[in-house]
């Protein structure tokens, strides 16, 4: 783990406060420990959205099924697009 150099400060509300510090004696753990590993994993979380995700074995099949299949024009799109825009 790399050496703690930067502190956090923020306000919270008392009900956040309390929720927080009831999770922290549950977890046996320190506060600032607590607080800051699910800071991390949160922040690992939204980021996974936007550049990875995993899958196991079979939805990888399914998902490289539908990616490998052609593709389907919705009924009516066809007909729309050969209408000319309302813009021209």
């Amino acid at each position: 783990m790399a050496t703690k150099s930067r502190d956090w400060k923020f306000r919270v509300a008392e009900d956040e406060d309390e929720l927080v510090k009831a999770a922290v004696d549950a977890s046996d753990t320190k506060f600032s420990s607590f607080v800051r590993s699910a800071a991390v994993a949160e922040a690992h979380r939204v980021l996974a959205d936007r550049r990875s995700f995993e899958l196991d074995q079979a939805a990888w099949e399914e998902f490289s099924e539908l990616l490998e299949r052609p593709a389907r024009v919705p009924e009516g799109l066809t007909e729309l697009f050969s209408k000319p825009s309302v813009f021209e």
